[in-house]
């Protein structure tokens, strides 16, 4: 259908009928919602989705009875992302859930159909909305809090290793949203008296070279911003923690129960419930202008004292009593 010649007062009557309809038939009996699942990884959400489907089904919302995801992924290769999208959009779904930077970007650029984003970064830091509390066009979800939590991983690395001062940061330096990350967390390290060492990577190859650039300077310990690159090379990346005697700190507690030393970060359940409440809403007729960014409220920090042991570390009882799971 060609707009090009519809007023603003047309749109306005036509953007608002089609709120409605979504409405009409978000309630209807017996219809199936249909969500756009869209991440730069895999077709599936990976260690996001169990939470998200959770989150959805305490909102009513049950996967294969009422409500179905058309999944799309990447692969790791952004230049597909404008065409899942379309696939997407074709697919006729109801919104879409975009999974990480590159995927609300696309979702963003390429549909006026609503998004819920996570795991995005700053949504007004990487220009996807112009507020928070409004974010005025078609996206909104759950915003990151790097900027406060980031000092939070360091000084729970300063804690497990008093004598800590250079901390290297690895992070995926084709996205914008995990580059802001990394600049949160060289703030908070000047303001902890400890040195940065970017070591950004682009492909799964540059995890070598990084390693290399340790090793040529051992720092004394690691923080690994996660994002679907870093995750899915993290064996490698505790490999060698492991092999050095590296202390690390992630930032979700999947990846401290799958080997990795120590993480802090929003508890998944908690953030997805409150995704599964904004699907909810906008379903049910709600304007994703109208609907703030959300922030997570609630953090987890978890232990791994099988790989602290691996390493030759003790973890300090003070950190084993503020630890809310340690992984024996």
């Amino acid at each position: 259908m060609d707009l090009s010649h519809v007023g603003r007062r047309e749109l306005l009557i036509l953007s608002g009928g089609a709120l409605l309809t979504r409405a009409a038939s978000a309630q209807a009996p017996g219809r199936v919602t249909r969500m756009g699942l869209l991440s730069i990884a895999g077709p599936d959400a990976g260690p996001f989705e169990p939470p998200l489907i959770r989150g959805l089904a305490k909102r009513g919302y049950v996967v294969d009875k009422n409500f179905t995801f058309e999944r799309r992924g990447a692969g790791l290769h952004m230049e597909r992302l404008p065409q899942l999208v379309a696939e997407i959009v074709a697919a006729k779904v109801d919104l879409i859930q975009a999974i990480g930077y590159g995927a609300a970007l696309a979702a963003k650029q390429g549909t006026t159909l609503p998004v819920v984003v996570y795991s995005a970064g700053d949504p007004v830091g990487v220009g996807l909305v112009p507020s928070l509390a409004r974010p005025g066009g078609h996206l909104t979800g759950i915003s990151d809090v790097s900027a406060e939590v980031t000092p939070k991983r360091l000084d729970l690395l300063k804690q497990f290793a008093p004598k800590l001062h250079r901390v290297a940061v690895l992070y995926n330096a084709e996205d914008l949203a995990m580059t802001l990350r990394y600049v949160a967390a060289e703030a908070a390290a000047r303001a902890l008296g400890i040195t940065v060492v970017p070591l950004g990577v682009r492909e799964p190859a540059d995890f070598s070279v990084a390693f290399e650039a340790m090793n040529r300077d051992m720092p004394d310990a690691i923080l690994m911003v996660s994002d679907p690159l870093t995750n899915l090379n993290r064996q490698k990346v505790f490999d060698f923690a492991q092999t050095n005697r590296l202390p690390a700190i992630y930032e979700y507690d999947y990846i401290a129960r799958a080997g990795g030393l120590m993480s802090y970060g929003p508890d998944l359940d908690e953030s997805f419930e409150r995704v599964g409440d904004l699907v909810d809403r906008i379903l049910k007729g709600a304007n994703p202008a109208e609907l703030p960014f959300e922030q997570p409220t609630l953090f987890r920090f978890v232990i791994n004292m099988k790989t602290a042991k691996g390493i030759g570390l003790e973890a300090p009882s003070s950190l084993l009593a503020f630890a809310d799971d340690v992984v024996e």
